[in-house]
């Protein structure tokens, strides 16, 4: 099969072919038919994340059961399906407990002594989170994925899988967004304006975007944004406090920055919480007055959503048939898996929310 392969980092993919092995009694064999570009990605090919190499890159997407293992209980052949990485062992404390998106459990994944599920001819391939989805097929543990009704386009539901469940979820689970409520989200890509979406569903009385691409104030209102202010032009966290009176009730970091970070806090009320769903690079830090803390202020990091994602994705899904869930307006380009490094470069010049690799174009 072809696959997106990173063999260095700060070097672009390289489309190459890639062996995938059958699946064993607890996998599925997956065709996949589209795969949302995501920032993480983007972190792992320019270092600021670690991650053994080669590794076929990808997470977000979204395909077709082909296969299933002989112990397979939760999907079956032709079955639509959501992919996400918070594989889950369903059996360790996290999972016990209801934190499915904490389970780091080896369980869902292949052993050493087992053969890889993908191999070249210059011989084993890593497995990126659980996935590697920037390939024609996918094999995967059978929690790594959910059923799904049929009627769903692919290409909307690869969203879920990653940017969506993330953004939704911080407001709904991580953060506990309530009706009236005022919020903040830094930053209007693609788990940004899931965020507001989010916060939006949830009730919240006023949201507030903010970004630094005046462009994207528009967008961030169709996703249902109250308020955008261009931080380019401004002091963002004297606005916030300025037109809130005080703060903001829950403040949403979707960058990935120290300063970011900081200003999400420094933007609360008394009794707020920042909840930081970025990707700050390994080794930096942020800087809080110690004092802040008197106010019952809180900062917390957020894990994929705090996601239950074999209930989340399927409501998920339905919200968007109903029309409460906004994706069509967050697939800024489809494109073809070839194209893959040039979606990555439109990415970061941050004029797009999302791409999309079609594997049938």
């Amino acid at each position: 099969m072809k696959a997106a392969v990173l063999r260095e980092v700060g070097k672009p993919l390289q489309i190459e072919d890639v062996q995938i092995n059958k699946p064993g009694p607890h996998e599925v064999l997956i065709r996949t038919v589209a795969a949302g570009l995501c920032h993480s990605d983007l972190h792992f090919m320019e270092g600021s994340y670690p991650h053994p190499l080669p590794a076929v890159l990808g997470h977000e997407s979204a395909g077709i059961v082909e296969q299933v293992g002989s112990e397979v209980r939760t999907v079956k052949v032709g079955d639509h399906v959501i992919t996400c990485l918070s594989a889950y062992c369903g059996h360790c404390e996290s999972c016990l407990t209801g934190h499915l998106s904490l389970c780091v459990s080896p369980d869902t994944k292949r052993g050493a002594d087992e053969e890889p599920r993908l191999t070249t001819a210059a011989g084993p391939m890593i497995q990126f989170l659980n996935l590697s989805s920037f390939a024609e097929y996918m094999l995967i543990h059978e929690h790594a994925c959910v059923a799904i009704r049929k009627d769903m386009p692919l290409d909307r539901a690869a969203l879920i899988g990653c940017s969506v469940m993330t953004g939704v979820g911080a407001a709904m689970h991580t953060s506990s967004v309530r009706p009236g409520e005022t919020v903040a989200v830094i930053g209007c890509g693609g788990v940004g304006l899931s965020a507001i979406n989010g916060a939006a569903i949830a009730g919240a009385g006023r949201i507030i975007a903010i970004d630094t691409v005046a462009a994207k104030g528009n967008l961030a209102m169709e996703f249902g944004a109250t308020d955008f202010i261009d931080a380019s032009q401004t002091d963002a966290v004297k606005e916030v406090l300025e037109m809130t009176k005080g703060g903001v009730h829950h403040a949403f970091e979707a960058i990935g920055l120290s300063k970011t970070a900081e200003q999400a806090f420094n933007m609360l009320r008394r009794g707020g919480t920042a909840n930081i769903i970025g990707m700050i690079p390994v080794g930096q830090s942020i800087t809080l007055m110690g004092a802040a803390f008197l106010g019952e202020k809180k900062l917390q990091g957020s894990m994929m959503g705090s996601n239950r994602f074999p209930i989340d994705m399927p409501r998920l899904v339905d919200f968007y048939m109903n029309g409460k869930l906004k994706l069509d307006q967050m697939i800024s380009q489809r494109i073809k898996l070839e194209q893959v490094n040039e979606g990555f470069a439109d990415m970061k010049r941050g004029e797009l929310a999302r791409s999309v690799i079609m594997f049938n174009i």
